[in-house]
């Protein structure tokens, strides 16, 4: 039925919520931000009005359902909604004073709360509180926003739809833009037209009915509209191309060569994660004639240029330092001349003035941000304000937010206010872990405890069940943003170096890197074959050559500095019977953590040691035959080993994976940034192996 929307509504669900209009408007909101066309994650608001009993008076009383300040429709619960009196909430005009005072209106919302559990009411609320309407989706379609972008939009709008869409002219979302919504209503039924939806200029579309399914259908029926009058309009997209993109072999390896850089010039006031899109879409603007002249003026929508800067940074031909960094420098100058000419006497002070959106013709688009989410969003925004340029420019000519109504959003004491409101970011926020070996055992709680700091991480080994396994468990976790995984053989540098490769496409690069891929081989020394010296020694000292090396070229290109924590053992140190091969390369692996924390203080890249000894639980250590060898070694069973190791330690403790994890914290987690060439030890206690 439709081309350009998708129609999720299930009968099905939608009956087995009948009776329920909250829960029906939570659906209809969840199906419509399933869909990128309509909104993108955190825009746009949907509503419900409805009668509930008044608890204080027992009578009737009209309420209204809102999705809350900060909120995603897709992901949308009633935990996240916010109820209100529609009679106090439309009361509220008795004390308005005009638009320089709409923000004072805020504070007044919560006055009119119906449910105590509410989530801070939006600033969308009088928009939907002054329609009359029961059910209301207010949203930010690519296709609606194109005709509301465009010179002509208002006539357009009045064309297309023959009058039944009204038009209400660019203003901040706030208490004036609700009453105006009400006004071109009343005004179209002064003339008895019964309006179907309102689009507001260069920022999105209303739409309503009097069920929720009505509603539904009215919306992707005027989004559908929009989206075929544009495409029928469609012939040279953005004044055709000027060039050609890369292979997508070639794109990746681009991408992956320069994102590194690319982040270090964005974490210049605080480390950024990246992300990486090569979209047709993203492409066909980026490789246009028109480029030039669209990118400075930057997105229209509020919620698109909330996420995506005042405009995006485009790159040349030449990406050398050399050449980025002036395009660096100018990019902050411009971005500083915007906040001195727009700010106001009670502005907050300007932010980071580095861009967020990084275009690459022929390769893609970068985006960066404080985290993974954040930048993944960001590039979904400004993919969306790519389609909506293309659709104006097909039907008319796009315009974007003027300058000083663009600063008034980004600098909005209310959106300050909501990010001073946002959470302390935790200690490893905005970097990115590589942890070998991470599939399972003491590499995947090292990466567990990195992900709960607020760190990403790239899960790797070279076991794809295991690894299938860790990646589902920590999605469950984390959310999709904070993990990637790479099948790795830390003996091979060409996977290792792809795997850099994809640290780097997903997140921009590397900071932390765990050295932590072992295997264990407990033997004589008449028994131990040159094949087992030859494995420990590729795994174990190979091994953290290789992944060492790789990530120093990343963060060499980034310039900011990071970590490398080498898991060794008490064995390094300590000499046992039927360990040669085991203990020596184990020894090689402490005494590398030395020469590389000497060659890389330049960088201020810190490299340390961890020392386990004896972790049981959860570890592979003890497969191939290791728990059977260390066994015969000291004349006990293999079910005795762990009562054994716990009783030789000090602390009589058993170690576990979770020890291990902690301890790498306590080198990467801020605390010992002047600390480099260390080693801690992690056994309970064993005086054989103090370091002296």
């Amino acid at each position: 039925m439709y081309k350009h929307v998708s129609d999720l509504w299930d009968d099905a669900k939608a009956a087995a919520l009948a009776g329920n209009e909250v829960d029906l408007f939570i659906y209809r909101s969840n199906i419509l931000g399933a869909d990128l066309r309509i909104t993108n994650y955190g825009g746009g608001n949907t509503s419900v009005k409805l009668q509930d009993k008044d608890p204080l008076t027992g009578s009737e009383t009209e309420v209204m359902w809102i999705k809350g300040s900060g909120g995603d429709i897709g992901t949308l619960k009633k935990s996240g909604c916010a109820a209100l009196y529609v009679d106090r909430l439309r009361s509220l005009t008795n004390v308005y004073r005009g638009l320089e005072h709409e923000d004072e209106m805020v504070e007044l919302f919560n006055h009119c709360i119906f449910d105590l559990s509410s989530k801070a009411p939006s600033i969308d609320t009088p928009l939907h509180g002054f329609l009359p309407f029961k059910h209301i989706d207010h949203l930010h379609p690519d296709a609606a926003i194109a005709i509301a972008a465009s010179k002509d939009g208002e006539q357009i709008t009045k064309e297309l739809f023959g009058g039944l869409i009204g038009w209400v002219g660019w203003q901040r979302p706030g208490f004036d833009l609700g009453l105006q919504l009400k006004a071109c209503l009343e005004e179209a039924a002064s003339r008895g037209v019964q309006l179907r939806g309102i689009m507001l200029g260069s920022h999105g579309l209303f739409t309503w009915g009097d069920t929720s399914y009505e509603c539904y259908v009215n919306t992707l029926e005027v989004i559908e509209k929009c989206a075929d009058y544009i495409e029928s309009k469609t012939a040279t997209v953005f004044g055709g191309a000027r060039m050609s993109s890369f292979s997508a072999e070639e794109r990746a390896a681009k991408a992956a060569e320069l994102a590194p850089v690319l982040r270090g010039f964005c974490s210049s006031h605080v480390q950024m994660v990246g992300h990486f899109s090569d979209d047709e879409r993203v492409l066909q603007f980026i490789n246009s004639n028109d480029l030039d002249r669209l990118a400075p003026l930057g997105t229209s929508c509020p919620d698109h240029f909330l996420r995506t800067k005042i405009s995006p940074l485009v790159l040349g031909s030449d990406v050398s330092v050399e050449a980025l960094t002036p395009l660096f420098e100018d990019y902050r100058i411009m971005y500083g001349s915007y906040y001195d000419s727009c700010k106001h006497a009670n502005s907050p002070a300007m932010r980071d003035p580095n861009p967020v959106v990084i275009l690459y013709p022929g390769v893609g688009m970068f985006t960066f941000a404080k985290d993974k989410q954040t930048a993944r969003v960001a590039a979904e925004f400004y993919t969306n304000a790519i389609n909506v340029m293309r659709g104006a420019e097909a039907i008319s000519s796009y315009t974007s937010l003027p300058r000083q109504e663009a600063f008034d959003i980004e600098y909005w004491l209310l959106e300050e206010a909501k990010l001073q409101r946002m959470p302390k970011p935790k200690a490893l926020s905005g970097r990115v872990a590589f942890v070998t070996g991470s599939g399972g055992g003491i590499g995947k709680a090292i990466a567990k405890k990195m992900a709960q700091e607020g760190a990403c991480v790239i899960l790797n080994d070279v076991n794809a069940d295991r690894l299938a396994e860790a990646k589902a468990e920590f999605i469950g976790l984390f959310g999709k943003d904070v993990v990637s995984t790479v099948i790795a053989d830390v003996t091979n540098q060409e996977s290792i170096e792809a795997a850099m490769t994809q640290a780097c496409l997903d997140f921009g690069g590397v900071d932390l890197i765990v050295n932590n891929a072992g295997i264990s081989i407990s033997k004589g020394i008449l028994e131990h074959t040159q094949a087992d010296w030859d494995k420990l020694y590729d795994i174990l000292v190979k091994g953290q050559y290789l992944v060492s090396q790789a990530a120093i070229a990343v963060m060499r290109k980034q310039g900011l500095g990071g970590d490398i924590v080498n898991i060794v053992s008490k064995n390094a140190f300590v000499a046992g019977p039927n360990n040669v091969g085991y203990g020596s390369a184990k020894a090689a692996q402490a005494h590398m953590t030395r020469l590389l924390a000497a060659e890389l203080g330049p960088d201020h890249i810190r490299v340390n040691t961890v020392n386990p000894d004896a972790v049981i639980a959860d570890s592979n250590i003890w497969a191939g035959g290791w728990a059977e060898g260390r066994a015969k070694a000291y004349g006990i069973t293999v079910a005795e080993l762990p009562a054994y190791y716990a009783k030789r330690t000090l602390l009589n403790e058993s170690i576990l994976p979770d020890d291990i994890a902690n301890a790498c914290f306590a080198f990467v987690g801020g605390l010992l940034n002047k600390s480099t060439g260390n080693a801690l030890n992690v056994d309970g206690g064993v005086a054989a192996g103090f370091l002296r």
